[in-house]
């Protein structure tokens, strides 16, 4: 009985130890992210890595294990480029990026982020191709990123976000056409809203589905 009970304390001490190694390793992560920002606003002010976990920082939610689930800095006047790690914060349900200045590609590594319900990096800066990793976040329910300097075609994976409510592309330097894949995803998914309007785009964008909300596209291009 004795040896059992000890046993039972070394594991729930393993537990909780492998949660404060998990919290400090996520409270690096974000830490580091804020070394590469500029902050005029000073926003970040309570981001500081002495502490034992991110919970504690403005901005950030956690869950019960002390994970970090939200980043919330939306309309916050930062200006930088996002770091690859942040592909690790692997409980991350939300990233809210909106309306800063920020730049640089969109990590590919965000699409390791597999419990990501919304992504939210719209009215920024943000250049290069939309990574074709983000296909495999399948709880992803929204996905904006309109109103930045993206360009390249769409990836084709995003087919596979059958959970995808709205899907935001317009006012980028988007090219080619609307991959069939995605639009499927009015018919086969939950998708309401497809915006890829004030792109690039050839052809256009048709639905007959009655449960469709709105399908904003440019008009259709035609050849002389």
């Amino acid at each position: 009985m004795a040896a059992q009970t000890g046993a039972a304390l070394l594991l729930a001490g393993l537990l909780a130890l492998a949660t404060i190694v998990s919290s400090n390793t996520e409270g690096d992560i974000l830490y580091s992210q804020r070394q590469v920002w500029k902050d005029p606003n000073n926003v970040l002010t309570s981001w500081d890595p002495t502490l034992v976990n991110p919970c504690t920082w403005f901005h950030v939610t956690c869950n019960l294990d002390n994970s970090v689930i939200r980043v919330d800095l939306g309309n916050a006047g930062i200006s930088g480029t996002l770091i690859p790690q942040l592909g690790q914060l692997k409980n991350l349900q939300y990233l809210e990026l909106y309306a800063n200045n920020m730049s640089g590609p969109i990590p590919t590594t965000l699409g390791n982020l597999t419990r990501l319900v919304t992504l939210d990096l719209y009215d920024n800066h943000f250049t290069g191709a939309i990574p074709s990793s983000l296909g495999a976040v399948g709880t992803l329910r929204f996905l904006r990123l309109h109103g930045n300097k993206l360009a390249g075609d769409i990836p084709t994976s995003l087919g596979r976000l059958t959970k995808l409510v709205e899907l935001e592309l317009q006012e980028n330097m988007l090219t080619g056409v609307v991959p069939l894949e995605v639009l499927s995803l009015v018919l086969v998914g939950d998708l309401t809203e497809l915006n890829v309007a004030k792109n690039n785009l050839a052809g256009t964008v048709r639905s007959s589905k009655p449960r469709v909300a709105t399908v904003i596209q440019d008009t259709l291009k035609t050849t002389s």
